[in-house]
């Protein structure tokens, strides 16, 4: 059973530096690991709120940028261990399996072996629901925390506090999780207490948003070589049948043709996977997520790996015999420098 004596979450300010009990994770201190696009902005704003953020990277010569947000940046994930929540913000299974389980080949500690009874890993990252639930089970063995939330939201969102968050686990650590959430997010939906639960919403609801710009994608493309302005039909689609910010946002960018990298060709690949496999399992077909994975591969094949889920646009394009030539201003990364 998990340490319950463990208090809701305080920031510095609240906690002043008093040392921790023997044993038990410093209150206030938090850990992250993952600085891509979205993990800076993410952990950037943490520390605007006056959360103490200890972030993690692998090579010194991203110190200064991290130092620069206001973060305490490290080298050694060990300087997580005393932490009373550890955030991951990774791209797939295994690189949250090397954080929480470690490395014994290269005698790298991991977190559910470091971190102290009562901590709570706050998993941010979109992973399989398999992975989820053993990573929960790691860290239950050992007295430990386990919320998944992954995120609705780019990295724009992301510095602008704007993402949904989907949050699954024991509710009270969920509720000690809630200031930092708070931090991150404008809203956020508590789905369970199963924390692959928030998992597969999420993978769901990816798979919606992939479908639907792969639909905006064909019907620009049949716009064009008919010879109508894609612009005035997505303008009109959007302002009557289908008014949500996914045909809003993508829409624009499938017309103006911008594909600077948010979400990139390959990350979306793995979510089109892991869903799929999902499917599977519960016996029910996704044919049409069937498309979008061969168009992903097919986009990947030409060379488009670096570019956002946006140029599912491109692809159809050019399917449809379309020249679309590329320049600067469409794969433009207009992103500041980022940690990875």
């Amino acid at each position: 059973m998990k340490d319950q004596s463990i208090s809701p979450l305080v920031n510095p300010s609240a906690a002043g530096s008093a040392p921790s009990r023997e044993g038990a994770p410093t209150p206030g201190k938090i850990g992250f690991v993952g600085l891509g696009h979205m993990g800076t902005a993410m952990a950037a704003n943490l520390a605007n709120t006056a959360h103490r953020v200890t972030a993690y990277v692998r090579r010194p010569d991203q110190l200064g940028a991290l130092i620069g947000l206001g973060l305490r940046p490290t080298l050694k994930l060990a300087d997580l261990f005393d932490c009373e929540v550890v955030i991951t913000m990774l791209p797939d299974d295994a690189a949250v399996r090397d954080v929480v389980l470690g490395r014994e080949d290269a005698g790298v500690k991991g977190l559910a072996s470091g971190l102290k009874r009562g901590a709570i890993h706050l998993s941010m990252s979109t992973i399989s629901t398999s992975a989820a639930a053993s990573l929960a089970a790691e860290h239950a063995l050992r007295g430990q925390g386990y919320v998944a939330a992954p995120v609705f939201g780019n990295p724009d969102a992301a510095k602008a506090r704007q993402l949904f968050i989907v949050a699954a686990g024991a509710p009270s650590d969920v509720e000690r999780c809630q200031p930092l959430l708070q931090s991150l997010g404008q809203k956020t939906f508590v789905v369970g207490a199963e924390p692959s639960q928030a998992n597969l919403v999420k993978l769901l609801g990816n798979m919606m948003t992939a479908t639907t710009l792969e639909m905006l994608a064909e019907v620009v493309a049949v716009a064009r070589k008919r010879g109508l302005d894609p612009k005035a039909f997505i303008d009109i689609m959007t302002n009557t049948m289908f008014s949500g910010r996914a045909h809003k946002i993508y829409g624009e960018k499938i017309v103006t043709q911008s594909y600077a990298p948010g979400f990139v060709l390959p990350l979306v690949l793995k979510d089109v996977r892991l869903a799929l496999a999902e499917a599977e399992s519960a016996a029910a077909p996704m044919p049409s997520v069937d498309v979008v994975r061969d168009r992903l591969i097919t986009g990947i094949a030409r060379g488009y790996a670096d570019l956002d889920w946006s140029a599912l646009g491109l692809i159809a394009a050019q399917e449809a015999g379309l020249n679309v030539p590329l320049n600067d201003l469409q794969i433009a990364d207009s992103a500041a420098a980022v940690v990875k």
